[in-house]
């Protein structure tokens, strides 16, 4: 047998080695776990900045009935086809693509932002502003059912970019456990009993009410509120300030005077003037006023 050449030997072998490796880590690579982003929707802090999910909002704060409250901070996973889902109650809801390519998808959902509520029961959650799709963001309803324990059970895309989840737990079992009256104040439910004996008493339409209870479900914190924020003007500075109160109280002066000139009118001329008597019409006025804002003009407004 003839010898090869050293360098050829040596190229030999090191053209095995690689092919070794190779083999070796092509057989593990079968092994791996994608890697996903932790709970709350962001990847390992240990990635760069750019490798990590980005939620555009800041969930909404915990509510609803109590008994879920202990959800929030748990997160459920669920596994279909090539994807992934983990859904953080009162969170977000993250979707990771199963695959080994090199830029397989792990996404946001949806971020909590609030309740959807039908004849007094929590029907569903709402994780809205997720990643972008199109021209619009995902979102997603989460459905809460029955069961003996608290699992993901299935995924739909019933619309593009919008998705309908259902979350199985034993939270939600007792027939009363999604009702929304027992999850307000004492104050709210008040608020809510005033409603209904009014319209009960034809005192305001079927919108006026709605339109009330979207009020109270807003300040319960179970709505997302769609009312516009005025900014409040700045004090004015303390000349002119000062110049308000002098010019306010110049023309109370001056307003006294006229009263106090015309009562000598009438008196010089024996008309009778009665102030006890106007100010008692005065107040009969003043409380027929309150009565009138207490219809259901006021609730028009609110729409």
């Amino acid at each position: 047998m003839h010898c090869l050449p050293n360098g050829i030997l040596h190229l030999s072998r090191l053209w095995m080695v690689c092919v070794s490796l190779f083999i070796n880590h092509g057989l593990a690579g079968k092994m791996k776990i994608v890697e996903e982003p932790n709970t709350f929707g962001l990847n390992n802090p240990f990635l760069a900045q750019g490798s990590r999910l980005q939620p555009k909002v800041t969930p909404s704060p915990v509510s609803g009935p109590a008994h879920l409250h202990r959800l929030a901070g748990k997160c459920f996973s669920f596994t279909e086809s090539t994807y992934k889902y983990e859904f953080c109650p009162f969170h977000n809801l993250t979707q990771h693509e199963q695959s080994f390519r090199w830029n397989a998808y792990s996404g946001i959902l949806g971020i909590w932002q609030e309740w959807e509520i039908v004849n007094n029961t929590f029907t569903g959650m709402w994780m809205r502003d997720g990643d972008a799709c199109g021209t619009r963001n995902r979102e997603t309803k989460v459905i809460l059912a029955c069961s003996e324990s608290s699992k993901l059970a299935q995924v739909s895309e019933p619309s593009t970019c919008v998705y309908s989840l259902t979350f199985e737990t034993p939270l939600v079992c007792h027939p009363h456990s999604l009702l929304v009256y027992p999850s307000l104040s004492k104050k709210l439910q008040r608020e809510w009993d005033e409603a209904e004996q009014a319209r009960y008493e034809d005192l305001i339409t079927d919108q006026g009410y709605n339109n009330l209870l979207r009020d109270i479900f807003e300040d319960a914190g179970f709505l997302k509120s769609q009312k516009v924020k005025i900014k409040v003007p700045e004090v004015a500075a303390d000349s002119e300030t000062h110049n308000s109160l002098q010019k306010c109280t110049e023309d109370f002066q001056k307003q006294r005077e006229e009263i106090e000139r015309l009562r000598a009118l009438l008196t010089q001329h024996n008309i009778p003037f009665d102030s006890k008597q106007n100010e008692a019409k005065g107040t009969v006025s003043t409380a027929v006023k309150d009565q009138h804002l207490r219809g259901d003009n006021s609730l028009f407004e609110l729409q």
